[in-house]
């Protein structure tokens, strides 16, 4: 029997308050970004103080938010954008895009580094290796609220998703009851949202932290981001059902995703290269100075 995916999106409420599983990832996410990020500041892997840090984080907040709600609209739902422009704003109607926010960071990186006195490509491979586990719990919000599914498979682990169902009337306990039955086997689909959680989070982080703790060449870390994640994405779009609205591309395969990955890995390949010229970054740390001496 195949799992049903009916997991309820409201983690808890307090009164009238309802806190969502998306949000409760979300706030994972930046949690792990400031924690990781200020233990490898302190070991000097960014020469910057605490409070340089703190807005490094804040620019990071904004560049992800902003980016992939422009991003989504201008790759993913460009008509309704023009015919509706305000729609861009209805953040609650859910839809990011990971390269549109991918652009809002490095804008967000680009003005930082510029306020702070740093080469743009340290702080970029700096940031790189907290970004996966934001990642990893975005896949996983996807899957708790049973979007982005994957396409039809007839393998033992496929898993039923209601919202990609056509439900004829039916109510959700009658669809749980017909998929006990196997009356839905045809409908189950590939988890994509687990299998991009496994490779853009947990894969991607163990092998980008291992690489930026040790002496390592500038342009690599991010050359090994941009690399691995398009390709990851590439090959998952594979198994992962396109966006309604666009379909595929070409060839009948063909997705925005992997259009959108391919320059990642072209510029990944790249970054690589003109790592192997680049000075080896040396840890330095800085702490802010007392307030009395400011």
């Amino acid at each position: 029997m195949h799992y049903f995916v009916d997991i309820d999106p409201v983690a808890f409420s307090i009164g009238p308050v309802a806190v969502h599983w998306y949000g409760i990832m979300y706030l994972i996410a930046f949690a792990a970004f400031w924690f990781l990020g200020e233990r490898r500041r302190r070991l000097g892997r960014l020469p910057v103080g605490p409070t340089a840090f703190s807005d490094l984080a804040f620019y990071g907040m904004i560049g992800v938010i902003v980016g992939g709600r422009v991003g989504y609209m201008l790759f993913y739902d460009t008509v309704s954008l023009i015919a509706h422009p305000l729609s861009l704003f209805r953040i609650w109607e859910g839809g990011m895009s990971f390269h549109g926010g991918l652009l809002g960071v490095l804008v967000a990186m680009w003005l930082w580094a510029r306020r702070n006195g740093l080469h743009f490509f340290d702080v970029i491979d700096f940031v790189a290796p907290l970004v996966p586990i934001g990642l990893g719990m975005g896949r996983l919000g996807n899957f708790i609220g049973g979007e982005l599914w994957g396409r039809h498979a007839d393998v033992s682990w496929g898993m039923i998703f209601p919202r990609a169902i056509e439900t004829a009337g039916h109510s959700i306990e009658q669809l749980k009851a017909m998929a006990a039955a196997g009356q839905l086997d045809h409908e189950a689909r590939h988890p994509s949202q687990l299998y991009q959680m496994a490779l853009e989070g947990f894969v991607l982080f163990c092998v980008l932290y291992a690489v930026s703790m040790k002496p390592r060449r500038r342009y690599l870390v991010s050359g090994l981001f941009a690399l691995l994640y398009g390709l990851f994405r590439f090959a998952v779009e594979f198994v992962r059902e396109p966006d309604q609205q666009l379909g595929y591309l070409a060839w009948g395969w063909l997705t925005m995703g992997q259009v959108l990955s391919l320059p990642l890995v072209v510029l990944g390949l790249v970054l690589i290269l003109m790592s192997r010229r680049a000075p080896i970054l040396s840890p330095r740390i800085v702490e802010d100075p007392p307030k009395d001496a400011r």
